[in-house]
């Protein structure tokens, strides 16, 4: 019974791992990565992305700035970005070798070895993508928290908060380490091939309907 739900469950690890490709993708460039609120002004909140800061105003909208110089960009935002990046392309990666390794496929039905390291290879990708895109949110995450509760700041200065970026890049990093997850776990079964699973439905059918006629009186 676990092999006929073998190609629903490698279709289910594709579509995990394209959610979670999406939000990575997503995370990488969106400027709430950090949110501060400015007591004396409540109506403009200030947001700090990899690429731009910007500032929502109540009446003027959303106004942002790129950051002149990748140099002067703090260290974990310049880490960040270099992950990111390598988080999405080996996403992608992950994607088209995955793609090709699935068993709904007709493209290479007689070179079933050669998907099976397809597949494997695109989960282990998806598994790659997962964790360099929690490290560098999680990594800003501490920064901040470090910064928050810092002593030597004093309690009039702002401080920086959790952005919406962060909670979408720890869902992205979690879809794709649970849909490369799912593609390996296919590979623990036993190998069959799609059409043998239809003869053995087919031979169940004839033998269902042999016991019928015998047991007619």
């Amino acid at each position: 019974m676990a092999l006929v739900y073998q190609p629903m469950m490698q279709l289910s690890g594709i579509l995990v791992s394209l959610l979670g490709w999406v939000l990575s993708c997503l995370t990488t460039y969106l400027p709430q990565w950090k949110n501060l609120n400015l007591e004396l002004n409540e109506l403009e909140i200030w947001t700090m992305g990899l690429w731009q800061a910007c500032v929502v105003q109540e009446e003027g909208g959303m106004q942002c700035k790129d950051f002149d110089s990748f140099l002067a960009l703090p260290p974990e935002l310049r880490i960040s970005r270099i992950l990111m990046f390598f988080s999405n392309g080996s996403g992608l990666l992950g994607l088209l070798l995955s793609g090709f390794g699935l068993d709904c496929l007709k493209i290479g039905e007689r070179q079933q070895e050669q998907k099976k390291r397809l597949l494997l290879f695109g989960g282990m990708l998806f598994w790659i993508s997962g964790i360099t895109a929690i490290v560098p949110v999680s990594w800003v995450a501490h920064s901040t928290v470090q910064e928050f509760w810092d002593e030597n700041i004093p309690d009039i200065v702002p401080r920086w908060d959790f952005g919406e970026a962060l909670f979408v890049g720890w869902l992205a990093g979690f879809c794709l380490i649970l849909g490369g997850s799912l593609l390996n776990c296919t590979m623990c079964s036993t190998d069959i091939h799609p059409s043998s699973v239809r003869y053995a439905v087919a031979e169940q059918q004839d033998q269902c309907q042999r016991l019928e006629t015998e047991t007619r009186p």
